[in-house]
C-alpha cells in the first residue's frame, strides 16, 4: 500500500540488515542499507542510553541522505553484573572486538553461577526519523545466559542467549522461529504498526 516509498536501514551490520529485512518484508516499502550511501561513514554511539544511540543513528543517517531512516540499538543486560554490557555489549571486550571475543568475557565473568542466576534479556530500541516526526519502540526478550556457546546461527551473544521458555539458544534456532519471538522482532513489529497510523495520517515516507 506504501508502494515507491523507500526507507534506509541505518546499520552496516549486514547479519541485522538481513534480520530486519525479513521482519520488514511485508511494508510493501523498498528498504536499502547504507552500504549503498557512501557519504555515511562510521557513525559515533555516543549515547548513554540505547534510545539515545538509536536516535544518534538514525537522526544522522537522515539528515546526510534526506532519506527516512530506521535504526536499532540492542543491549544485553545481564543481572548478576549489575546489567552490563547494556549499551556497551557491541564493544564488551574492547575497540572492534569480535563476537567470539564478547561472548568469551561475558562468560568468563560469569564463571561457574548456576543458571538461576544467569538471567538476563535482551532489549531493543528501534527508532525513526524522516525530518518531520520521529518515532521509537522497545522490544524485551527474558532468558538467561547458558555456560557455553550454542549452535551455529545467529550473530553476537545469540549462542549463549537462551529465551525464557525455550530450551534452546538463539543461535540454534531456524531464523524464523528467532524472528518470531526476538527482542529486535518485538521492536519492530510495534513500529510497523506505529508507522502505518503514522501514514494513514497522511504522511509519506521516501
Amino acid at each position: 500500500m506504501f508502494r515507491g516509498k523507500k526507507l534506509i536501514l541505518a546499520t552496516n551490520n549486514i547479519h541485522k540488515q538481513k534480520e530486519m529485512d525479513a521482519l520488514l518484508n511485508d511494508m510493501d516499502i523498498k528498504i536499502v542499507g547504507l552500504n549503498q550511501y557512501s557519504q555515511v561513514g562510521e557513525i559515533d554511539e555516543t549515547g548513554k542510553t540505547l534510545i539515545e544511540n538509536s536516535f544518534i543513528k538514525s537522526r544522522t543517517v537522515n539528515k546526510l541522505t534526506g532519506v527516512p531512516s530506521l535504526a536499532d540499538d540492542t543491549g544485553l543486560e545481564v543481572d548478576a553484573l549489575g546489567g552490563k554490557p547494556g549499551v556497551y555489549s557491541a564493544r564488551y571486550a574492547g575497540e572492534n572486538p569480535t563476537y567470539e571475543d564478547n561472548v568469551n568475557k561475558l562468560l568468563v565473568e560469569l564463571g561457574d553461577l548456576p543458571k538461576e542466576k544467569r538471567t538476563a534479556r535482551f532489549r531493543t530500541v528501534v527508532t525513526f526519523v524522516d525530518g518531520f516526526e520521529e518515532l521509537f519502540s522497545e522490544g524485551v526478550i527474558e532468558g538467561v545466559i547458558t555456560s557455553f556457546p550454542k549452535g551455529e546461527d545467529g550473530f553476537g551473544y545469540d549462542p549463549i542467549f537462551q529465551p525464557e521458555g525455550y530450551s534452546l539458544t538463539f543461535a540454534e534456532m531456524a531464523k524464523n522461529e528467532k524472528n518470531n519471538i526476538s527482542h529486535r522482532a518485538k521492536a519492530l513489529f510495534k513500529m510497523k504498526k506505529i508507522l502505518k497510523q503514522y501514514l494513514k495520517k497522511g504522511a509519506t515516507i521516501g
